[in-house]
């Protein structure tokens, strides 16, 4: 097992504070978003390899089976199919949609014949990979996560009161509802002149008033990124506030930003991220339209379920698997040994990893103790026990079985 060295991400959405009060360390005074743990060749974590920190995601080419086991290589290939991240958000992410897997390898496939650099600013698809997701609140955390309802989108631009939204309402009300999700969707993507100017001074009023519960978090979208469509597409999703410990699990096709706090999320690992607005990268609206679920039901917050005292957060995918230990000190160690690749996350108290799962310490066991923010990676197979007081998180495949 390894203790990961971890790059943190400086997107300017990102929190001063969240990350170096979680890590107790002095804030830097610039934007700390995303700490990564994986493999990613982005920002790979780095582990000790004869005294020398090597990247992750060479040391796992360089021995893939013993790495990451036979079933993980023989389904995903030889890479660590999933990126657990902590992530802080101060302002408002892009709106944003992923492609399923088929899409992905199409678009991918598309592009390539193309001939589109894999680092144009316009490329849709920067690998063949679909890009599920989970995140699971730390702090009170909001996002905004699917369509709301057709007929709810309609009263929230009536109570605008600005007449150029009459017809996107009157098209929600008159038109079957995925059609009239996918017309206004569309319509939103390039609005008209003055609308978006409009809506924020609107939203600015309505969110002083009465209604500042129901509009507060559209109109931090419209004063953290003025002028910018994407606000429109905002509009038309739901607004989400997790408490600790709950969680959202976002499927292919589905719009969500993420809006504020702190919290743990695994996704596959892949980059292929379509814009939809609140961003100045490129927004694709064709291939939007075609990687967008209209209908898709609405995400449900999910609270995980107790499997031998480890808490599991249900995903209905095989890139990742994440679960939580509530660890108590004098508490008998939990055996955390599966055949396939771990990362164990520390978000609060003292955990200790141990590579071995005897009742009492042995003098040959290797033992580290980390604190939040620290994190272990295991390989696959590697007898591995946990203890300690604090609250551990566990990242692994879903494909992942227990040993022994």
């Amino acid at each position: 097992m390894d203790l990961l060295h971890n790059t943190v991400q400086p997107y300017d959405w990102g929190s001063r504070t969240l990350l170096p009060d979680l890590m107790g360390v002095p804030p830097t005074g610039a934007p700390q978003a995303e700490l990564w743990m994986g493999a990613h060749p982005a920002a790979p974590s780095r582990v000790s390899r004869g005294g020398v920190l090597a990247p992750l995601d060479r040391v796992v080419a360089a021995h893939p089976e013993g790495e990451l086991g036979a079933v993980t290589v023989r389904r995903f290939g030889p890479r660590l199919p999933f990126l657990l991240k902590l992530l802080a958000a101060e302002a408002p992410l892009s709106v944003q949609v992923h492609p399923d897997l088929a899409q992905a390898q199409a678009g991918f496939a598309r592009e390539d014949a193309l001939g589109v650099p894999l680092d144009a600013p316009h490329r849709n698809y920067r690998d063949d990979q679909h890009k599920p997701e989970m995140i699971v609140a730390l702090t009170p955390f909001q996002g905004l996560c699917g369509f709301r309802s057709a007929a709810d989108t309609a009263r929230l631009l009536d109570s605008l009161a600005v007449p150029a939204l009459r017809p996107y309402a009157e098209t929600l009300r008159g038109v079957p509802e995925p059609l009239a999700l996918a017309e206004v969707f569309r319509a939103f993507l390039r609005p008209p002149a003055g609308l978006l100017d409009a809506v924020a001074r609107a939203l600015a009023v309505a969110a002083a008033g009465p209604d500042e519960a129901r509009l507060a978090a559209y109109d931090a979208v419209a004063r953290a990124h003025p002028g910018d469509a994407g606000l429109l597409s905002a509009l038309m999703l739901r607004h989400v506030e997790l408490s600790p410990g709950e969680a959202l699990f976002l499927g292919a096709g589905v719009p969500h930003a993420y809006l504020s706090g702190l919290g743990v999320e695994i996704m596959a690992s892949s980059d292929n991220v379509l814009r939809c607005g609140l961003t100045s990268k490129h927004v694709d609206a064709e291939e939007l339209a075609r990687v967008v679920r209209f209908g898709a039901p609405p995400a449900r917050v999910l609270i995980p379920r107790e499997e031998g005292g480890e808490e599991v957060y249900p995903a209905p995918v095989d890139d990742f698997r994440l679960s939580r230990y509530l660890l108590r000190a004098g508490e008998p160690r939990r055996r955390v040994t599966v055949d396939a690749p771990q990362i164990l996350l520390c978000t609060a108290g003292t955990v200790t990893v141990s590579s071995g799962f005897s009742a009492s310490p042995s003098a040959s066991e290797e033992r580290l103790a980390i604190g939040p923010g620290q994190a272990v990676y295991v390989p696959a197979g590697a007898e591995t026990g946990l203890e300690g007081a604090g609250t551990a998180f566990r990242a692994t495949t879903g494909t992942a079985e227990r040993s022994g």
